[in-house]
């Protein structure tokens, strides 16, 4: 069985999801260089960048469900409870299919009334590239991306971070074969390029059910082979469970979980609609969006090494918290800003500053596109994943410490009262002294980004002030006990 007993450091769950992350965002960050090859490549681009808000919708959906699922997984798996596992396996397909249906409704409303959505001011050919590529892309997700929630849990239950790898990269390079034939063999056009993203995602999905099910059938013989006393010895009851370890209401309570946890993302999402509606109110709103579209996806694409560190910060935090090591936990965590900051520096400074004006001039067509994409990717990526990577690693230590409610306190503080209002302040102050607005915008995000890291960094410090007060008394107290070595 691969649950292994021993705790693992930070770097060992980190690395294959490092490489798993960079994977999946090139699934989505591909789709770029394939628009830019089509005949109206602007046009093209910001159809895919105002369907980003709709994919953030099923990343958080997708997440929410995934971190509740592999939570609750993780703990029935250490009381070796079989019946709560089928329970909630059984719980987990009921959320998959209303997801699944859900996303599909959307997908067909856009479709209807697309063109009453978005603002009038857009290019007719914007809006039909909307109109084709969002429903597709809802219906691959609905279809195929919600189902992979299940067994990716699983594997993650069982500490297999590279099997998360393996279908991450399977995923990549499968969207990279599906648009190479769907749009220069068969043609399809931006419909081919929603098509392979959608379908691209069934590689993954297959593989992480083959190695879902042989982990399940080791457990299931290891677990029988031992003959536990576990097995059958009744569980204390507890508060939302019945005496045999099951829970009286599953569905409310993997929603408990998951739903703070996806309003992060949701909060995303809601930034990038906002953005993209402001933006579709500039004087050039085509070229506007589409740079944006540019820029967002770079973001993306240099901060998923951190995304990826910071999903292993979770159960790495939980683990040595829970063994009382907070030294341990300290190391780890500085560890993990360090070489963030390095990534950032060394790797994403640079290739930005050297290759930023290449990425606009192959990705953007029109004078204007290319001029507001060479500035923000040269100059603004690598500041945008500075100020955001100490936000992304603070959450999910608040989280493993079972307080999910300081990271969705801080999504708002940093997608609601201070992002957007810095962005629009940024757009017009820069308008004011003659600039163009777009770059304020971008810098204003970016302002309300860092204040937003800087709060949480010290509401970090003040947490491990309390755990360590709190790890102070329980060894004062074990030293006051008469029962104590």
């Amino acid at each position: 069985m691969t649950s292994a007993s021993k705790a693992k450091t930070l770097w060992s769950l980190s690395w294959p999801l490092m490489i798993s992350f960079m994977a999946r965002g090139l699934l989505s960050s591909i789709d770029l260089p394939y628009a830019s090859r089509l005949e109206n490549p602007d046009a093209a681009i910001a159809g895919i960048g105002l369907s980003f808000p709709l994919e953030f919708s099923f990343i958080a959906c997708w997440v929410g469900t995934s971190a509740a699922l592999t939570s609750f997984l993780s703990k029935a798996f250490g009381e070796k409870n079989e019946p709560r596992i089928r329970q909630l396996r059984r719980t987990a397909t009921l959320i998959v299919v209303a997801l699944g249906a859900f996303f599909l409704l959307i997908a067909g409303a856009i479709f209807l009334f697309a063109q009453h959505l978005l603002p009038a001011k857009l290019d007719p050919l914007v809006v039909e590239n909307f109109r084709i590529y969002a429903p597709v892309l809802l219906a691959g997700v609905a279809i195929l991306g919600f189902w992979s929630a299940i067994p990716d849990s699983i594997v993650k239950a069982h500490h297999d971070t590279r099997s998360t790898m393996v279908a991450g990269i399977i995923s990549g390079v499968g969207n990279l074969v599906l648009n190479t034939v769907f749009l220069f063999v068969f043609g399809w056009g931006i419909a081919g390029i929603a098509l392979a993203t959608g379908l691209a995602r069934g590689g993954s999905l297959i593989y992480a059910l083959s190695r879902a099910r042989r982990l399940e059938a080791a457990r299931i013989a290891l677990w029988a082979a031992e003959a536990s006393p576990r097995l059958s010895k009744p569980q204390p009851k507890k508060r939302g469970m019945t005496a045999e370890g099951l829970f009286e209401r599953p569905l409310v309570a993997m929603l408990l979980l998951a739903v703070p946890s996806a309003l992060t993302f949701v909060l995303m999402g809601t930034e990038n609609f906002v953005v993209n509606a402001i933006l579709a109110h500039f004087p050039e709103p085509d070229a506007a969006v589409a740079a944006y579209a540019v820029y967002h996806k770079v973001v993306v694409l240099a901060l998923m090494p951190i995304i990826a560190t910071g999903v292993a910060v979770l159960p790495f935090v939980a683990r040595y918290v829970g063994a009382g090591n907070l030294t341990e936990v300290g190391r780890g965590l500085r560890q993990a800003f360090t070489l963030s900051l390095a990534w950032v520096l060394l790797i994403v400074a640079p290739a930005c500053y050297f290759g930023g004006g290449l990425l606009a001039g192959f990705l953007s067509e029109a004078e204007t596109t290319r001029q507001l994409a060479t500035f923000t990717l040269s100059y603004l990526v690598p500041l945008a994943a500075l100020v955001a990577f100490p936000f992304m690693l603070c959450r999910p230590v608040f989280e493993a410490v079972q307080r999910g409610g300081p990271g969705l306190v801080m999504a708002t503080l940093r997608y609601v009262v201070l992002g957007l209002p810095c962005a629009i302040l940024g757009a017009r102050l820069a308008q004011d002294w003659g600039y163009e607005p777009f770059y304020g915008l971008a810098f204003g995000l970016i302002v309300g980004g860092a204040l937003a890291s800087l709060s949480f960094v010290v509401w970090l410090f003040r947490l491990f002030a309390q755990l360590r007060r709190g790890e102070g008394t329980a060894s004062q107290r074990s030293l006051r006990s008469p029962n104590a070595d």
